[in-house]
């Protein structure tokens, strides 16, 4: 992981309002944004769009390929498809310019484009095909460097998890095998879950070992493990080494935090929560996180320490 260098060239444009020098990037669209039209992403949650800087915090370096290789080749044509379509006559709505107001031209624009896909090619009847074809079709799609036929396959309906029994593999193995590590990056922004297995009971980062694929396995380690990789940093501003399989780190000076019959009870109500309820919870700190350190403000230092106490109270102790 190293952090973003990366400078917006002149040529880079916001893709839902044209502005010069974006900011930031939807890791699962694909796509880079100013900070106008990216205040309205947030909103939308991560579900929709998972929005991050160009310029703050760290980047895989496969990732951040993996976007601007999307967005160079013309991934927001995939979803404004029926915008640039002359034969559609059903749209009948212009894509805003820089200068036009955030309310509620460019937000109402972003919500029908990202919310509800407004603009996305809609397959008719007759060509329409199942999630099960689709998914097989990403299957095949993600052995190859062809990200746009997998982008627009996942916009579909396919399935990154989709287990191929005939095969006995998802599109993360297939992609792990090939070494197409940007399709590996794509599929996983997109719902695709590293710690999935096939039918020998390998994951996609042991199959790249297997195949000598070692820089990519390490990468699918690292996505593994990203929501603690993360919430550690947070805190300690330390990243576990996970070639040398440590997986995580405990902070020691959570040692010196005083206990508390409240703590005690939180940390007892957080032992007896489902794994599904703990699971949300974790994403919900997870985002907080995210949040606090991008709209840090005049108060953010207070705002972060306040946070790495909440997190050290709950998790660590």
């Amino acid at each position: 992981m190293s952090r973003s260098k990366y400078k917006t060239s002149t040529s880079s444009i916001c893709a839902d309002c044209g502005a010069l020098e974006p900011g930031w990037a939807s890791i699962n669209r694909a796509i880079l944004l100013c900070d106008e039209c990216c205040s309205i992403h947030r909103s939308l949650g991560r579900h929709v769009s998972h929005v991050k800087s160009l310029h703050k915090g760290f980047w895989s370096s496969y990732l951040l390929t993996m976007i601007h290789t999307l967005n160079d080749n013309g991934a927001n044509n995939i979803w404004e498809y029926s915008l640039h379509d002359s034969n559609n006559s059903k749209v009948n709505r212009k894509k805003p310019q820089p200068k036009d107001p955030l309310y509620p031209v460019k937000a109402d624009f972003i919500r029908a484009k990202h919310q509800q896909l407004t603009f996305v090619l809609r397959p008719s009847k007759d060509e329409s095909c199942s999630e099960e074809e689709l998914s097989k079709q990403l299957h095949s799609s993600v052995r190859t460097s062809n990200l746009e036929t997998s982008l627009r396959l996942l916009v579909q309906g396919g399935n990154p998890n989709y287990f191929y029994k005939e095969k006995g593999t998802t599109p993360l193995h297939v992609a792990a095998r090939a070494g197409q590590a940007l399709q590996l990056e794509l599929l996983i922004a997109n719902g695709g879950n590293p710690n999935i297995v096939d039918s020998t009971g390998h994951t996609p980062a042991e199959i790249a070992r297997i195949t000598g694929h070692l820089d990519l396995a390490d990468r699918l380690i690292e996505c593994m493990y990203q929501v603690t990789d993360r919430l550690t940093y947070f805190i300690c501003s330390r990243k576990p080494d996970h070639r040398t399989t440590e997986h995580l780190i405990i902070p020691e000076w959570s040692e010196t935090l005083e206990r508390n019959e409240l703590t005690n009870e939180a940390r007892n109500r957080l032992q007896m929560l489902p794994n599904n309820l703990l699971e949300e919870l974790t994403m919900d700190v997870y985002d907080e996180v995210d949040r606090r350190e991008v709209e840090a403000g005049p108060y953010g230092y207070q705002a972060q320490l306040f946070m790495k106490g909440v997190l050290l109270y709950l998790f660590y102790q």
